[in-house]
Order: C-alpha cells, then sequence, then structure tokens
C-alpha cells in the first residue's frame, strides 16, 4: 500500500494539475504571456497543493502520531465516539489549503473499522464540524489491544474524501492512508490514559509529530 503512494506528488491531484498546466502552454504558445503567467501561478498552486513529501516517522512504540500537518484547535480530555466503547482524549487539526494533505497512520496496527458518514460541507475549524459534516472514520487496533481513532472530516471547500486502505489491512505507523481536498480537518481519539503531547494552536506535521503518549 505505502509504496503505492509515495511520488512527490499524489496521483489524485493529477486530474487537477494536467488542464491548467496544458493551458499555460497553450497561451505561452500563442503569446499570451499574462494569462500564460496567471495560469502558471494556478498550476504551481496545485501542484504545491498535493504534494506529497517524505517524512521520518519517530518509532517509539509509545508515541501516537500526528496524522494530519495543520495546527491543533481542539484537545478533549472526554470524548466519546460511538466506535469506541469507553471514554476518550480527542485531538482536532486543522488542515489549510496551504498544509499537506497527505494522511499518515497516528500509528501502528489493524484496521478493524472504516466508516463512512455522509454530511455537510461547514468550515472544518468549527466545533459541530465534526459531528455534522462528511467524514470518514478508521479505527485501528495496536498489538496491546489499545484503539485508536482517526477521522477524516470534510470542510467548506474539501468535497472529496479519499482513504487507501481497508479493514483488515495492517498498516504501519506513519504510513500515507489517504488525503482530502481541499482544505479539512481530522479527529484522533486516544486511550483515555494517553498523556496528551501538544496544545491548541500547535503546529503539526503528519508523520513526525506525536500528539499523545501512552503509559
Amino acid at each position: 500500500m505505502e509504496r503505492n503512494h509515495r511520488g512527490i506528488i499524489a496521483r489524485e491531484g493529477l486530474p487537477f494539475i494536467l488542464p491548467p498546466a496544458v493551458f499555460t502552454l497553450s497561451a505561452a504558445a500563442l503569446g499570451y504571456r499574462f494569462s500564460a503567467f496567471v495560469l502558471f501561478l494556478i498550476t504551481f498552486f496545485v501542484v504545491w497543493f498535493f504534494r506529497n513529501p517524505e517524512r521520518v516517522t519517530p518509532q517509539e512504540p509509545a508515541y501516537i502520531i500526528s496524522p494530519a500537518d495543520g495546527k491543533v484547535i481542539v484537545v478533549e480530555e472526554n470524548a466519546a465516539h460511538e466506535l469506541l466503547a469507553a471514554p476518550a482524549k480527542k485531538v482536532s487539526i486543522f488542515m489549510n489549503v496551504f498544509n499537506v494533505h497527505v494522511n499518515r497512520a497516528p500509528c501502528e496496527g489493524r484496521v478493524e473499522e472504516i466508516r463512512y458518514y455522509p454530511g455537510r460541507f461547514l468550515s472544518a475549524n468549527l466545533d459541530k464540524a465534526s459531528a455534522e459534516n462528511e467524514r470518514n472514520a478508521v479505527l485501528l487496533e495496536r498489538k496491546d489491544g489499545r484503539r485508536i481513532l482517526t477521522i477524516q472530516v470534510a470542510g467548506l471547500i474539501a468535497r472529496r474524501i479519499v482513504c487507501w486502505i481497508s479493514k483488515g489491512m495492517e498498516v504501519e505507523k506513519g504510513e500515507r492512508f489517504g488525503m482530502i481536498r481541499f482544505g479539512s480537518r481530522l479527529d484522533v481519539y486516544m486511550p483515555p490514559e494517553t498523556r496528551i503531547l501538544v496544545k491548541t494552536g500547535a503546529k503539526v506535521r503528519a508523520g513526525e509529530t506525536p500528539i499523545g503518549e501512552l503509559p
């Protein structure tokens, strides 16, 4: 799975990159310099949005790693979700259009459940977006039996949640598992004994930044 998504550009971006690139070259060939310049900037932004950089993931078994680039907007000590049997600690990360949008597994484990929820497209930085927006929940179970739930939440502009994994698969910590187009949010639910390592407003990087530590 991971080797299929290691390109420097996420392959889901190609249908968005090729049209403006073709128009840019056409405008340049016809001598429309200003139009070519504007189209080049659009093409550059779309390429930048779909970038897919390599990351070095900390292998400390106790760490739960951020699944997304962005800013921490919620740290909740007592959160609940229907896929979890007990209350959990929750960290929400908001991705703006300038962040890398490829999502990575917060821990190693087996995919126990993937559940899609249709919904609205409210701004992803609103608290009610977690419950009302279109979203995709990925439940991982570690070898020690503890479960980590990651939810991809669509936003105001984001209209396409992509998930590359399926139920029953084994994933590695930091492995790419999907993305959301364009601007969105990820919610991470961790066991109640987790020590949260980030605060509201903190900047995090997918596959690199520890957001929680298990005892």
